[in-house]
């Protein structure tokens, strides 16, 4: 099963990465073939276009909580100016992607293991979501908020998601509103509730330094 699910996977990547270089980039465009590596003499070779930080990711988590594996320009210098980047996202047992976007990207996610929940709400607030299962595909629009959430409480889930950014960044909407130094006043109003209740998600929200 596996071994079907790597060739579903492969397949996949195959006609995402063709969708996304036929597509309109976010990215800037550049004026040569490729970024070279900084302060190179041309002395590089196809090592430089080799990415080897997923070998072994998938279907190999044993991490509690939700975890992605990036391939974007910060890990792989050569997407520079190219357009694209993935990512391996990996769910434990009731895991969950909390609401997020990616401003300068629309995401493409190939679900290749268990199932999802998925969905995004669009700017007239309408909700959309559904259910995944292996081998499905789900768009979430450039910008819009979205979330992923593994309902099995037994069982993981992994997802490859590819964008048409080599940099899409990513806001967390509990980690931006909550973690960032908004007044508890300003949020408490926001919310309609009271500046304990917003301390307390914001305490929930701050992870220990270690």
């Amino acid at each position: 099963m596996a071994s079907t699910l790597l060739k579903n996977l492969l397949l996949s990547l195959l006609v995402v990465s063709a969708g996304f270089w036929v597509a309109k980039a976010s990215d800037p465009d550049i004026l040569f073939d490729f970024v070279a590596p900084a302060n190179s003499t041309n002395n590089f070779d196809g090592n430089y276009f080799t990415f080897i930080g997923l070998r072994g990711v998938l279907f190999n988590s044993t991490s509690p909580n939700f975890k992605v594996t990036k391939a974007s320009m910060a890990e792989f210098p050569a997407l520079k100016g190219q357009s694209v980047s993935f990512a391996i996202l990996q769910y434990p047992a009731g895991g969950l992607n909390p609401p997020h976007t990616h401003p300068r990207s629309a995401e493409l996610l190939f679900l290749v293991q268990g199932s999802l929940q998925v969905g995004f709400v669009d700017t007239t607030n309408k909700l959309y979501n559904q259910t995944l299962q292996v081998g499905d595909m789900f768009i979430f629009p450039k910008g819009l908020v979205h979330f992923q959430y593994n309902a099995n409480t037994t069982g993981t889930a992994t997802a490859v998601s590819a964008f048409g950014s080599a940099n899409a960044g990513t806001i967390s909407i509990p980690a931006n509103v909550f973690t960032t130094g908004i007044d508890d006043v300003i949020l408490a109003k926001a919310f309609k509730t009271d500046i304990a209740t917003i301390q307390n998600i914001t305490a929930g929200l701050i992870t220990p330094k270690t």
